[in-house]
């Protein structure tokens, strides 16, 4: 049983903004992280209902795919305040609690007012109670092997920063690429386990400098020019409930024999 290690865990509370780094997470069946993309922010109107929330594709939010300028904010949010902090060149530039309307308000106020010209309509604060602005549309967690980006590196002839990829789960042991033979499969996640359903394709967000904002790098033409696909990464869907936390294990399962 081919095994590896979690390097780094991380969740994105708000969809397009910077991650937050983790020691560890509570992984519960049919969920994501702890609120890991819980809220989205609005481009314009996308027809979202808060009452009878749906999925939408990812276009309908600022995202960095589109809006490199997101990358030099740095995002806070507090689970018990509730409240999101933007910094930005080290200073705050908003606050507010994102599960009142008057806190959602002053988050709208500075991206209608700092980046007017860069957004396509009223910025606005998505929330719905248990619904997830996820990329895809069911509630997964997303998983990067190191290896694989020591790949592309190697491909793309550059570093390639990790938070490129945008994942819940860093790994590190697996062969590069060894994650894509995983499909279907279940695996064990600390002590928790899950089901790979998914690789990710990857979009032009990858191409974005997650410290910078600059578009400097072609990651999903170079995997479709090396490969004929642009995939790197699972998604998995958590069956049992459980904890990881970084150094622990994660590997697939052994298939019963009968």
């Amino acid at each position: 049983m081919s095994s590896a290690k979690i390097t780094g865990i991380y969740r994105y509370p708000v969809k397009g903004l910077t991650p937050e780094p983790l020691p560890r997470a509570e992984l519960r069946a049919g969920e994501t992280l702890r609120s890991d993309r819980r809220y989205a922010i609005e481009n314009g109107p996308s027809g979202f209902d808060p009452a009878a929330p749906k999925w939408l594709p990812k276009p309908h939010f600022l995202m960095l795919q589109r809006d490199e300028w997101l990358a030099p904010l740095r995002a806070h949010f507090d689970d018990d305040s509730h409240v999101l902090t933007l910094h930005r060149d080290g200073a705050m530039v908003a606050e507010g609690d994102l599960e009142t309307a008057e806190g959602r308000a002053a988050i709208e106020r500075y991206f209608a007012s700092r980046h007017a010209g860069e957004i396509k309509g009223p910025p606005k604060v998505l929330v719905s109670p248990g619904h997830s602005f996820s990329d895809v549309a069911r509630k997964v967690v997303s998983i990067i092997n190191l290896a694989s980006l020591r790949a592309i590196e190697n491909m793309v002839q550059a570093p390639v920063h990790p938070l490129r990829f945008r994942a819940n789960l860093y790994i590190e042991g697996w062969p590069a690429w060894h994650e894509a033979g995983l499909l279907d499969q279940t695996i064990a996640i600390g002590s928790a386990r899950a089901k790979v359903v998914k690789r990710i394709t990857r979009c032009a967000a990858v191409n974005v400098d997650p410290d910078t904002g600059v578009r400097d790098l072609m990651i999903p033409q170079t995997l479709m020019q090396r490969f004929g696909n642009n995939e790197c990464g699972i998604y998995a869907e958590i069956i049992s409930d459980g904890e990881a936390a970084i150094g622990d294990t994660i590997a697939a399962e052994q298939p019963t024999l009968v």
